[in-house]
């Protein structure tokens, strides 16, 4: 009889634990990723001397690149540099920038991807997404899911604190994302994926259910494996609607007007708020402010230092940076006076 199920995409290895770059050759070998050794490591600019130190023991003659920064520039070279190497892996060793430079890279290259994170930023560690800055402003491009994936907790507590704690947001925005896919559902007729949205809300509730201190090795665990689950969600959905709805068309819409105000997760935490409180969920929004309070992360534009008037027009570009997607910012269809009010009774309702 056929057999009626579907093949799900996952990588080959996961690995969260302390000490793990220095593993990682004997990961490689046991993966059958690079038999020969024939490895690139792409570092990038504030820890590669560390972390090439730490790698060479392991990995032996293994070419290490520098990755300058997170820019679609970047990227290219990177790729062209795998290509004339001749290289059967490359692994992207760092944060959300050189992580996804090198997807984007090795994607370029033909060649699979390992990555090694060393903070938990947002979700990118696993995502089949490469965010990278261009001319233009910041876009998002389409790369395979890496093949391995490790989380070397010893620099994730060495991480700013401000990088740790935004994982938590961009998590979290998961719930506000899969209301805004389901409403797509239900006034437009969009597909929806329910093992992508099963594992996107798990992870979502997983992290908000935590009450142990995040600069703990078991809460540091839950959330890089919730981050992983978050990005398998995008692979299995084939976009990234199940963890970016209107929180994340905000959050784009900050990065454009405002560059600099915030980083990633931060934006999204205070974008899935502001959306619950868009749609009167009383009960969700508590969890969700409570959640970015408990783990010290902002609630409100004024904790990133945006006045009203910078939040309303954010919130009122927000639509366009996603042409397309449906959330509750396209169908509540909000004029410039209402964002106005919405975002004036938001601080309200939050105590902010």
């Amino acid at each position: 009889m056929p057999i009626l199920a579907r093949m799900l995409p996952a990588p080959l290895h996961m690995e969260v634990r302390r000490g793990a770059i220095a593993q990682l050759g004997p990961l490689l070998a046991d993966s059958r990723v690079a038999t020969s050794g024939r490895v690139a490591v792409a570092v990038g600019a504030g820890q590669g001397d560390r972390i090439t130190e730490m790698v060479t023991p392991s990995l032996g003659e293994a070419q290490v690149l520098r990755v300058p920064d997170g820019s679609v520039d970047a990227a290219i070279s990177l790729g062209a540099d795998l290509r004339k190497g001749a290289y059967e892996a490359v692994v992207g060793i760092g944060g959300g920038k050189t992580i996804d430079c090198t997807k984007y890279a090795a994607s370029l290259a033909g060649i699979p991807m390992v990555a090694v994170a060393t903070n938990l930023s947002h979700d990118g560690i696993c995502s089949p997404v490469a965010s990278l800055v261009h001319d233009g402003g910041k876009g998002s491009f389409g790369v395979p899911m890496p093949l391995a994936i490790m989380v070397d907790l010893d620099f994730v507590h060495d991480a700013p604190a401000a990088l740790v704690r935004s994982g938590v947001g961009d998590v979290v925005s998961n719930l506000s994302a899969i209301e805004d896919w389901q409403l797509g559902n239900s006034e437009r007729g969009e597909p929806i994926d329910g093992v992508a949205v099963s594992m996107a809300r798990t992870a979502a509730e997983a992290v908000m259910g935590q009450k142990v201190s995040i600069e703990s090795d078991h809460f540091l665990t839950m959330l890089a494996e919730a981050l992983i689950l978050s990005g398998m969600s995008m692979v299995i959905a084939g976009s990234s609607r199940p963890t970016s709805g209107g929180d994340h068309e905000i959050l784009h819409a900050v990065d454009q007007l405002f560059p600099g105000t915030s980083n990633h997760g931060e934006l999204a935490g205070i974008g899935a708020a502001f959306c619950y409180f868009l749609r009167e969920d009383e009960a969700r929004l508590t969890q969700v402010v409570d959640c970015l309070r408990q783990h010290r992360l902002p609630v409100t534009h004024t904790d990133i230092g945006l006045t009203a008037d910078q939040f309303t027009e954010a919130v009122l570009l927000a639509p366009a940076t996603r042409p397309g997607r449906y959330t509750i910012l396209e169908h509540l269809r909000l004029s410039e006076a209402e964002v106005r009010d919405r975002v004036e009774g938001y601080v309200d309702a939050v105590g902010g």
